[in-house]
């Protein structure tokens, strides 16, 4: 991954207090694992207004870049307040746990 890339991938997950790389948009998720994360969000209270969504599928060099960022296979990647997260199975796992809604809660509490 070039230097650019990586600069980039840091900028949007130090600045933005949830992002998640997806395939599409919180509004027009192209695939169920990107669609499922978003459902997961909105359950655990997340205005999908307040996400910054990056669709991959706009550029292949985040869709790799993100990857090798995270040092995570696949996509989607959920970060909140700069923190990796995991995927949607991740996710999900967590929502039902309770524990996203905890971490959601001490970040923004």
């Amino acid at each position: 991954m070039d230097q650019t890339t990586q600069e980039r991938l840091e900028a949007l997950v130090k600045d933005h207090d949830i992002v998640l790389f997806m395939k599409g948009d919180a509004n027009y998720p192209m695939c169920g694992f990107s669609n499922r994360a978003i459902q997961i969000l909105k359950a655990s209270g997340v205005d999908t207004g307040t996400i910054t969504t990056v669709n991959v599928l706009e550029d292949e060099a985040v869709r790799q870049g993100i990857k090798d960022y995270s040092r995570w296979p696949t996509i989607p990647q959920l970060y909140v307040k700069g923190e990796f997260i995991g995927g949607s199975d991740i996710m999900l796992e967590m929502y039902e746990s309770g524990e996203l809604q905890q971490l959601l809660a001490e970040k923004f509490g």
